[in-house]
Order: C-alpha cells, then structure tokens, then sequence
C-alpha cells in the first residue's frame, strides 16, 4: 500500500475533488481516482472524500493506493513485431497506439500483456505491473524498444541507459521549416507546474539533452533526426516545442492544427543499440517508418 498526500493550493480551490486529483496525479486514469474515492481511499482533512467535493485552499488530501494486483490470468495473444530474441533479450518494435505497461485504469491490452502470452520469462525487477520493462515509448509513438528476459539482463540494460551509452535515434515531423542543419537541446525537463497531466522545460527539472538533425523541409514542415542522450518523460515532443518547432498530430503539445493523424505525435523510434548483457557484443537494430507516416511525407511532397 502506498498513501500519497496533496495539499490545495489557491489555483486549485474551487475544484471538484475528482478533477484535482486527476490533474495532479497523471499516472492514474481518472476512472482508477473515482473508483478510490467510490472505495474511501481517499480522505480530505481526514474525512472520506467525495468526487463532487470543491476543493478549498488548505484542504489536506490523502490517497491510499492499493498494492499492484498480480498479473496471473492476464496474458493475451497479440500479433507482436518481435525483431531479436535470445535468452536474455527480446527487442520489440511497437505500433503506435499500444501501452507499453499497465496502469492503473490500462489493465490489458498492453504490450507487456502480449509478451506475457508469447515469451515465457521475463525480468521481475520492476514488478508484476511490468515485467521485463527497461524502458518506454509514449503509447502514440511506434517504434523499437528492448525487454530484459531475465535479471542480469535488466540491470545492465539499466546500466547502459545510466552511462549513455545506449544508442537511440528518433524520426519526427515537426512543424515550421527549421533554419539549421542541426543543433543540441540542453534544458531541465519537468512536470508542468500549471497542467501536471504534461511536461515542460523547468528549472529546477531533470537534466536533458537531445541532439537533431533536419533530414528534409516541406513547406511548413521539418522532418528530423532526434538523438536521446537522456530518457526524459516526453523529452523529444517538450524540447521541439521548447525551440518553436512542435511535433506534427501531437495532442498534448501541439498546436490544435495540425497534420491529420490515426495516432497521436509523428515519431518513431528507428535505431535502437546498446551491448549484449551477457556476450558484450554490441547490437543496433532499425524500423522502417510505419505506412501512415510515410503517406504524410508523401502528401507534404506533392506541396513543395
């Protein structure tokens, strides 16, 4: 069990419970923060709260949070990209639109639910929640990304993206025509003081750095090469709109006009590399952009 506590803010007086909590804890789904509160898992001053509650300034709020519930009987048959397999490592490349893990309010239909079906072991350092995970891509960004089959495995794939030297390269299509070749973005990546649902350049966040590349213009559009020397939550989508130049279909920074999308943000996760954990053996892999992002490359084409 884990209990979390929020104090209101004056910015915050005035609101429902319901939406406060969803605001301020945006690794929960609001359906999961009702049905806390539904369960009296979450207490004002003390009190059980209710979701029509306004919040007033000052208002001292608990929130009990069950333990994880074991993930036994939830495995489920998905046509997964597996691109490497071995004893020790799996190597995924993810559609878009798929969870990597689940959540809260996200029980199934995630990635580490077809892997449970398909693979028959997986690293458990990070828990029943999500096995084998070493780390994520957002769920509207495709892509390739690498599962730890054992804990040896895992702690040196930790290793790696600790020391930087895992080699990840992104393709994104971002808004505006970009004057420089190529450039760095060095600025500290936090939570959104005024919306905690997105991420933001702070101070006071945690270090980032992406390197880009432009690979092509279009009129009104940049097609990049983004290269992660960090692994910030969001980190490519916040630092491109940092420097003017948004993420094309990207819903949460984005501006409202945008490319049309059957997704979300235009990016794709297209080499991954990094040292074997048990051979040493350095491995690179690449993922060809998926259909629907080429046929926007191919519409932009016909404009220039």
């Amino acid at each position: 069990m884990e209990e979390l506590y929020l104090e209101i803010t004056e910015e915050l007086a005035g609101s429902r419970l319901d939406k406060v909590l969803s605001q301020q804890m945006p690794d929960m789904s609001r359906s999961y923060l009702q049905q806390l509160i539904k369960d009296a898992a979450v207490l004002v001053n003390g009190s059980v709260g209710k979701s029509n509650y306004k919040c007033r300034a000052g208002d001292s709020v608990q929130v009990i949070v069950p333990e994880p519930v074991e993930l036994g009987g939830v495995p489920e048959s998905m046509d997964l990209n597996i691109v490497h397999e071995d004893p020790y490592v799996i190597v995924v490349d993810k559609q878009a639109g798929m969870v990597v893990h689940p959540a809260p309010g996200t029980p199934n239909g995630t990635l580490v639910n077809g892997l449970m079906h398909q693979v028959k072991d997986l690293s458990g350092i990070n828990g029943v929640l999500r096995p084998g995970i070493v780390h994520r891509i957002d769920k509207d960004t495709s892509g390739l990304l690498m599962v730890a089959k054992n804990d040896l495995a895992h702690e040196s794939l930790v290793n790696q993206l600790v020391e930087k030297t895992v080699t990840r390269r992104y393709i994104a299509l971002v808004h505006g025509e970009i004057p420089h070749d190529r450039g760095s973005i060095d600025a500290p990546v936090g939570r959104d003081p005024k919306d905690r649902k997105k991420m933001t350049v702070v101070e006071g966040g945690k270090h980032a750095l992406t390197h880009f590349e432009v690979l092509k213009r279009f009129k009104g559009y940049t097609l990049v090469e983004c290269r992660l020397e960090t692994g910030r939550t969001h980190q490519i989508r916040v630092h491109m709109r940092y420097i003017g130049f948004p993420l094309a279909g990207d819903p949460q920074y984005g501006p409202r006009k945008t490319l049309e999308t059957p997704y979300g943000q235009y990016l794709h996760a297209a080499v991954l590399g990094f040292d074997h954990p048990k051979t040493g053996e350095y491995l690179e892999f690449n993922s060809p952009l998926p259909g629907y992002f080429e046929e926007a490359l191919g519409r932009l084409d016909k404009l220039n």
